[in-house]
């Protein structure tokens, strides 16, 4: 509680966005080249969020991009997108949620926009990753949180 008795303001800015880690690979090399392009895409991704100062929370997207073509990886590319937010006047929970849903929202578009430049630049065709509703991942992961609590506590 501030001084006066009411809730400390709550404040949400960008302090800084960065490419924290980066790695693209071709393992099969010069094999995936020479048939028809039907690749399998598979994404993975990950959050995390860390205090760094005061009110400031450096926010890790990682994402790795599959792409296989038959029995071959073709390419596999990891990025960690990151950035630096300042969070102030938020509870524990309202955090979790900046940090799961507004913070990844936009660190996403930077990502996307790397993992495909690094796709062109390996002589592979574009990858426009659709976009991602971050709200509702969130929300999905908070019921199944929920599900196995209650489902837990049954148990004993």
């Amino acid at each position: 509680m501030a001084e006066n008795g009411k809730a400390p303001e709550q404040q949400f800015s960008i302090q800084r966005i960065y490419l924290k880690d980066l790695s693209f690979e071709t393992p099969a090399g010069v094999e995936v080249f020479k048939g028809k392009w039907e690749p399998k895409i598979q994404m993975d991704m990950n959050t995390r969020a860390e205090k760094v100062a005061d009110d400031q929370y450096e926010v890790v997207l990682s994402l790795t991009v599959t792409a296989t073509q038959g029995e071959n990886t073709a390419f596999l590319v990891e990025v960690q997108q990151a950035g630096i937010f300042r969070c102030a006047g938020l509870n524990t929970e309202q955090l979790r949620q900046v940090h799961s849903t507004m913070c990844p929202e936009i660190l996403f578009p930077y990502a996307r926009e790397t993992i495909d430049s690094l796709v062109i630049k390996g002589s592979f065709p574009a990858l426009m990753l659709a976009p991602m509703n971050f709200e509702a991942l969130y929300k999905q992961a908070m019921q199944q949180h929920q599900q196995q609590q209650a489902a837990a506590q049954t148990a004993h």
